[in-house]
């Protein structure tokens, strides 16, 4: 039988420092393991919840290294096609338009839902879509989601984007544009739309998403990197998810970290992000079980009528894969 011996506390200490050593060094290993990846995203406020969950070290939490890129949404594709990111969040229909002209990239969960965050603003005089005609209004390049709602109001309203003037300016520009009295309308979101919302005497919001429901975005990824990181793409969408529970728990705090990433104060961010919903599990589920495809259908058409995409992707099952929400 082998005997017990008693330790010195010296001997203790010296265990305990090398257990202490031992775990802190495990710790690091794990750290070096994380995973990277780089997300291209914008300060469009549905998609804070990202930000959240770098700010609040959850994408650290599962895993994740992830490094987070502001890059316009007309180049987000081409940074994905060169490998520069291997995800991105966007709008659905963009998601369409990028498999459609040849960059692949597969939706894994859903983000939010715009319900009044995108929007046209119009001067005083025009009452209505058919008084547009012929006036000038500032809005995103092609392949953007402001182009494609202004497309789609118009269509829903008989006419096209032939029947009107388009200047290219970012979300941001178009609204600045608007209240500095320039152009006739202008299509942009929050929480840049609450520019002209704290600005009436330069303007009205004629419409926006609570009228025509068309913009939600996605998160999606690059083919080959999903394939081969398909843990990574689920503790991402685990940590999005996470992300809205810190909402829930903690909003003045998750505001204020989901503000500071687009310069606005806590309160501030917590007024823009009440024109939309972000989308738990239950309603991810819900919308990759059909509502995906539907509104994809509806949106090739529009696509197609307005030049983005010459013909329309061959498979739209392989534009998402809602494996990683379950």
């Amino acid at each position: 039988m082998a005997k017990s011996v008693k330790k010195s506390p010296a001997a203790w200490a010296t265990s305990a420092w090398a257990v202490g050593a031992c775990m802190a060094a495990l710790a690091g290993s794990a750290q070096a393991q994380d995973t990277k990846l780089v997300l291209g995203m914008s300060g469009w406020t549905g998609f804070a919840p990202l930000s959240l969950a770098d700010k609040a070290g959850i994408f650290k939490k599962n895993g994740l290294d992830v490094e987070i890129k502001f890059i316009p949404q007309k180049d987000r594709h081409l940074a994905l096609a060169a490998g520069a990111i291997q995800c991105a969040a966007t709008t659905v229909e963009t998601h369409v338009a990028w498999n459609a002209n040849g960059v692949p990239i597969v939706q894994i969960f859903q983000m939010d839902k715009s319900y009044g965050a995108d929007g046209i603003v119009v001067r005083g005089d025009i009452k209505s879509f058919a008084d547009l005609k012929g006036k000038t209004i500032g809005v995103d390049a092609p392949g953007t989601a402001p182009y494609f709602g202004l497309a789609w109001m118009l269509n829903k309203n008989g006419m096209t984007l032939k029947d009107v003037k388009l200047t290219t300016l970012a979300p941001q520009a178009a609204a600045q544009a608007f209240v500095a009295g320039q152009n006739d309308a202008a299509m942009t979101y929050e929480p840049y739309l609450s520019t002209v919302r704290e600005n009436p005497a330069a303007g009205k919001i004629m419409a926006t998403t609570l009228d025509y429901p068309m913009v939600m975005d996605t998160v999606g990824c690059a083919p080959t990197w999903l394939k081969a990181n398909a843990k990574a793409a689920k503790a991402l969408t685990n940590a999005y998810f996470e992300a809205l529970e810190m909402i829930k728990a903690d909003p003045a705090k998750s505001n204020e970290l989901m503000g500071s990433a687009v310069k606005q104060t806590g309160e501030q961010f917590a007024k823009s992000s009440a024109f939309l919903r972000w989308q738990d599990k239950a309603a991810n589920q819900k919308f990759f079980a059909g509502e995906i495809t539907a509104f994809m259908k509806d949106a090739e058409k529009i696509l197609l009528e307005a030049g983005v995409i010459r013909k329309a992707p061959e498979n739209l099952a392989a534009t998402f894969d809602d494996s990683f929400i379950k």
